[in-house]
């Protein structure tokens, strides 16, 4: 079977499968304290017991329920199968649970609750439940799909311990670590292991990466549980693993506790989506090619493809076809990883960037500001015979191009959500879909939509762009 990057499989009430991520992290010691080999039998006997104490506390489980209806079985109508079979008409239900299954951490003594954005994405009721058998109901305070994280707020918080958020850049290749979680629902389980890799990208899940790799078991269940040092803080938040069969092989990811930092302080004051530093530019890998052509000894950096007008980067003096190799002093070797690198900048500073142009390094100072909201959002819900009909779209602006992970500089009319069943849902539009034009004719805001779908049509040529790909379709009217 082919390698995969999988998520939790959780199996619901009704017998469908869930899917959740699952990780692992890696610790440092203390500051000062050299790493050490273990030189005698005595010391190899030593056990992680100590840390287990101080951190397991802070470790829940997380479920997650919502209720779906059911279609109506036409046979409930029927006095004679409704003798027989009740109101359930053959023991079909009208209605289903559909549930997941994770973990979390306990980052604040008031209540707040890290998880993976996937273990709650879609429940309508979500509960924590504590290795001495309490449970809380809590509330979703915000969600972060670009990151898979969200945090949540118990309902009662007493007693709780808190664990600290260690300094994730200091984590090195080798420390050792331990995963903390629910795997398989069997609850709560601590496994071992040492970091094996930091700064992977590529792995499909958010859009800006850096995981830390470990090989301490993570399994399905795991998903929002915590990678913590040898002094009990949390180095990462366990999200994904690499498998041929969906259990653990050695190989499994956890975002590091800066992502976590920037997020956590986004619920803190009230946010509803995660206030983070806006480049204004777009960004493509550094190819073996052009790296060559540069006169550079590997295809590490990100190239500048495009700079938006008056955006922090064109205000800083980048230019397009510039080379980005470093963020204050750290490397980048890809898009993501600069993505990363970047979002985790406390706002309100200055970044420095290592460019390489014409063959010369240079640094530039990039402000840290949130993305501005340049025009109202204006949402319209489209209805009528189109094939567009069940969307909502909004006016596109560089606040809501970085909450939906949009490159920069797009043009158009954002899809910010689909109704279900709808001719739109049915034909495939996603959210995130830029509507660029209508039978030729260019959108630029949300009514330009509203207006055009008014004249019936007998066919509709509709322009979208999807993952920087620009695609036109005709569809009848």
């Amino acid at each position: 079977m082919t390698e995969r990057f999988v998520r939790s499989r959780t199996r619901s009430a009704a017998g469908g499968l869930l899917l959740a991520l699952a990780i692992g992290f890696a610790p440092w010691p203390a500051a000062g304290q050299a790493r050490q080999v273990p030189e005698s039998r005595q010391e190899i006997s030593l056990s992680f017991a100590g840390v287990v104490k101080k951190s397991a506390g802070a470790v829940v489980n997380v479920y997650g329920a919502r209720v779906e209806k059911q279609p109506r079985n036409p046979f409930m109508d029927d006095p004679f199968f409704r003798r027989f079979f009740g109101d359930g008409g053959f023991g079909v239900p009208q209605e289903r649970v559909q549930r997941s299954l994770g973990s979390g951490v306990v980052v604040d003594a008031s209540g707040l609750v890290v998880t993976n954005n996937h273990v709650i994405e879609g429940m309508s009721e979500v509960k924590v439940a504590f290795a001495d058998k309490r449970e809380v109901e809590a509330t979703i305070l915000l969600r972060d799909p670009r990151t898979d994280l969200a945090v949540l707020k118990l309902k009662s918080a007493k007693d709780l311990i808190a664990i600290e958020l260690a300094d994730s850049d200091k984590v090195e290749i080798g420390d050792i670590v331990l995963a903390i979680g629910n795997p398989f629902g069997v609850g709560q389980t601590v496994t071992q292991g040492i970091v094996s890799a930091l700064a992977r990208t590529q792995i499909g899940v958010g859009d800006a990466q850096s995981f830390i790799q470990t090989d301490a078991a993570i399994n399905p269940g795991n998903s929002g549980g915590a990678l913590v040092d040898m002094q009990g803080r949390v180095i990462g938040i366990n999200t994904a693993i690499f498998s041929r069969s969906g259990g653990s092989h050695g190989i499994g990811f956890a975002i590091p506790a800066a992502m976590v930092r920037v997020v956590l302080e986004s619920a803190k004051t009230g946010a509803k989506t995660v206030r983070r530093p806006w480049f204004g530019a777009r960004l493509q890998a550094l190819t073996p090619d052009v790296a060559d052509g540069l006169g550079l000894d590997r295809p590490a950096g990100s190239v500048v493809a495009g700079v938006v007008e008056k955006g922090p980067a064109a205000e800083g003096g980048l230019r397009r076809s510039d080379v980005i190799l470093a963020v204050d002093g750290v490397g980048v070797d890809d898009p993501e990883s600069f993505g990363y690198r970047f979002a985790t900048r406390p706002l309100g500073g200055v970044a420095s960037l290592t460019v390489l142009r014409s063959g010369k390094r240079v640094t530039l100072p990039v402000k840290l500001i949130p993305a501005p909201e340049l025009r109202p959002r204006d949402p319209v819900t489209l209805s009528g015979r189109s094939p567009l009909a069940g969307l909502t779209v909004m006016n596109l602006s560089p606040a809501l191009a970085e909450e939906l992970a949009i490159d920069a500089g797009t043009e158009g009319v954002v899809v910010a959500e689909i109704a279900e069943d709808s001719t739109a849902a049915r034909i495939g539009f996603q959210k995130g879909d830029i509507v660029q034009a209508l039978n030729g004719e260019r959108m630029t805001n949300s009514r330009d939509v509203e207006t055009a779908l008014k004249e019936r049509k007998r066919s509709w040529e509709v322009t979208i762009s999807r993952g920087g790909q620009s695609v036109t379709s005709v569809f009848p009217g």
